[in-house]
Formats: structure tokens, C-alpha cells, sequence
């Protein structure tokens, strides 16, 4: 990896991050000289989610490469509090994506010109919500005053914001007993800011082909199944399936529905429901093809039917189907099963046990952030009265 400067910080990292992800139709063509549209998008990227793969799949279809600028530990805790990730940990996040060409690490909180030339991007794109400053200065006035600055539509139903309120209802029974469904009714906040606030996510067979790459396993593919919840998809899901897809050439994932993830997780468990963890899994540019629900035992029709070759897990428990069968007995019988170290001890009950740790300092982030929102979406609609009055 190198270093670069970037506005003035010489800790910026670059890494290239190969992408294997198919796009739509271009709305941009390259220039005659053939030269590539490289397009610049930067953020946070905490608590990484299918909202930010959405926004870089949409970026990717309007150029040729993605370069992703990501703020330091340090930016973030001075403009909207502290990050639940570590920026080591939000760098292989984005990298794992597989519409991202190249991270840089020390992107300015506010865009400007000279970023966009240093990693020659030809413009910036950014969802249609608004980005501040602790001062309240739209992060992105400088691209947008200079047109190289294009929007793209985000994802509703889902954000840091809301995944982080999600976790600190844990411990108020955001679940309803024995199932997954949501009480956020409990939260904190009366407000929602019409971008980052708890709503619900509607999945649609369109979103799941957009994020699919839609290729079956070429003849003679060597194809890998590993299967589980998922959920809150992480660094160390992403580190599992990386080594994983490495002992074949194609690899599947299943996902087990919420019933059953609630039954051997417990009930606050799953955090995301299964739609959302399909589309987060389908991100990973690792992974070539999802089963929806699949079953919690791996049978001798599932492997038929796909044509498995290996059957890996990782090295947390696993749990016994009604306390006494093992999900993976089959192929453990056809000797085609492996245990996978992937190194790294992230967990989804990590991640839980960060936001209960500091429960105080996310809470004061959420409502601070969305009292900004609600006050910026605010003054744009007064705005558009005015411009419409006029």
C-alpha cells in the first residue's frame, strides 16, 4: 500500500481493491481519448451495510472506476462522534465490495476540488441526503459550486444510524418475544430525520438482480457452501468467506430465515432481517450466488442440487438442531467438510457489546445526528416554498 496526500493529509492511504462486479448500462461515457471516468465517493463507511453498496453500485454505473475516500477515526469522532469501527476495520469493509476499484484512507470530511484532481476523479457522487459539519456546512458545497457533483438515490429503511438505534434497544426487548420483528416504538428519539431514521426496508426482486452477478459455475467450477446468519455483516464474515472461496471457484452462501436464526441466536438475534442480510452478503465480492432460507441442515439434496463440492464452517459452535442432530453430519459423512480459522475474532456479539459498552456517547450521536437532519430537511423545504412562492 502507498501513501498519498490528500488536501493536506499525508496519512492518506490508497489501496486498490479489484472489482468483479457487473453494473448497469453506463450514463456516462469515457471521454474519446478512452481515458476511464473515475468517480469519487467518500463517507464514513461505518457500520458498513447494503445502504453503502447500494450508493457505490449506483456510482459504478455512472463511470468506469469507484474510488472510495474514507474519513480517519479522528474526523468522524470531531463531526459526528465516535465510530463503532475502527477505520483499519472500515477500509477491508469497503475493499470487500465489489463495485470499489481503489480505498484511500484520510479523505477531508468536506469534499473539495483538489481531492477530486490528487486521485484524478472526473466528479464526486453522494446520495440524496445531506451531509454537515459539526458547524452545519454542507460537506459537499465545494464539488456541488463547481458541477462536478452527481446524486444518486439511498436506500431507505436502513443506515449506521438506524443499525446502531437497532442495538441499543437490545437491551429494552426491541424484539417481541420468540420472534424477529421490531418495537420501535421504544426508541429514544421522537423525531425521525427523513434520511437516517428507522423506517422500514422494502426488498423487490429488481434490488436483489441489481446486486447479483447473475453467473452460474462454469463446467467443472469447484463449488464451496458455507451457510449461517450473516448478520450485521462484518470483517470477520468478510475475512471467512474470503478464505472460503479460495478452496473452490464458485461459492454459495446460505442464509438462514429469521425463525431459525432466532432459534439458535436467541431473541434479540437477528439484528438484520433476512432480506437485508442477502443483499449485504450479495455486496461481498467474494460470494457468487445466495440461497435464500436455506435449510439449517446441510442434506444430501441441497448438496445434489448444487452440485457441491466442499461444505466449510468457521470456528465458532455450532448448534444442534433440536439439541441432537448435527446440521453438518452429511457431508462430514461424504468427507467433503472443512473448518475454516478465518483469523479474525469479530463477531456479531462483539459488535452488540461496543454499543451497550458505550451506550451514552451512540445514543447522544444518534439524536444529535438526526436533530442536524430533521433541522437540514427542514430549511430545504422552506427553501423550495420560497423558490416556488417566488
Amino acid at each position: 500500500m502507498s501513501d498519498k496526500q490528500v488536501n493536506g493529509c499525508s496519512s492518506a492511504k490508497s489501496y486498490s481493491s479489484p472489482c468483479n462486479g457487473n453494473t448497469t448500462q453506463k450514463q456516462e461515457e469515457s471521454p474519446i481519448n478512452g481515458k476511464d471516468v473515475r468517480v469519487w465517493c467518500d463517507g464514513c463507511y461505518d457500520m458498513v451495510h447494503f445502504g453503502h453498496a447500494n450508493s457505490l453500485r449506483q456510482a459504478k454505473a455512472l463511470g468506469d472506476k469507484v474510488i472510495v475516500g474514507i474519513h480517519t477515526d479522528a474526523e468522524i469522532t470531531k463531526h459526528k462522534g465516535p465510530p463503532v469501527f475502527t477505520e483499519e476495520e472500515r477500509v477491508k469493509m469497503v475493499k470487500g465490495i465489489k463495485w470499489v476499484d481503489e480505498v484511500v484512507l484520510g479523505a477531508p470530511y468536506v469534499t473539495t476540488l483538489e481531492v477530486l484532481d490528487q486521485n484524478n476523479c472526473d466528479f464526486c457522487v453522494h446520495g440524496d441526503d445531506i451531509t454537515m459539519t459539526a458547524e452545519g456546512v454542507d460537506t459537499y458545497h465545494l464539488v456541488k459550486s463547481a458541477n462536478r457533483y452527481k446524486e444518486v438515490r439511498r436506500t431507505a429503511g436502513v443506515s449506521t444510524t438506524d443499525l446502531v438505534g437497532r442495538m441499543l434497544l437490545l437491551t429494552r426487548n426491541h424484539f417481541r418475544q420468540g420472534s424477529a420483528e421490531y418495537d420501535i416504538e421504544k426508541e429514544d428519539s421522537a423525531a425521525k430525520s427523513p434520511w437516517t431514521g428507522c423506517s422500514q426496508f422494502l426488498p423487490t426482486t429488481q434490488k436483489i438482480i441489481q446486486f447479483s452477478d447473475g453467473k452460474s459455475p462454469n463446467a467443472g467450477d469447484k463449488i464451496v457452501y458455507v451457510a449461517g446468519a450473516f448478520d450485521l455483516f462484518h470483517v470477520g464474515h468478510l475475512d471467512f468467506l474470503e478464505k472460503a472461496s479460495k478452496l473452490g471457484d464458485y461459492l454459495i452462501v446460505g442464509l438462514h430465515t429469521d425463525p431459525v436464526v432466532n432459534s439458535y441466536k436467541g431473541s434479540n438475534y437477528p439484528i438484520m432481517n433476512l432480506h437485508e442480510r442477502v443483499l449485504s452478503v450479495l455486496a461481498c465480492k467474494f460470494v457468487n450466488e445466495v440461497v435464500i432460507g436455506a435449510p439449517y441442515c446441510v442434506t444430501e439434496e441441497l448438496l445434489e442440487h448444487f452440485k457441491i463440492d466442499v461444505v466449510c464452517h468457521g470456528r465458532t459452535p455450532i448448534a444442534m438442531e433440536d439439541g441432537k442432530i448435527d446440521p453438518y453430519a452429511v457431508p462430514k459423512t461424504k468427507a467433503i467438510f472443512e473448518l475454516i480459522d478465518s483469523g479474525n475474532e469479530m463477531t456479531t456479539e462483539r459488535i452488540v457489546e461496543r454499543i451497550i459498552s458505550h451506550r451514552l456517547e451512540y445514543e447522544r450521536r444518534n439524536q444529535a445526528k438526526e436533530k442536524k437532519e430533521i433541522e437540514a430537511f427542514e430549511a430545504l423545504q422552506r427553501q423550495k416554498q420560497t423558490q416556488k412562492a417566488g
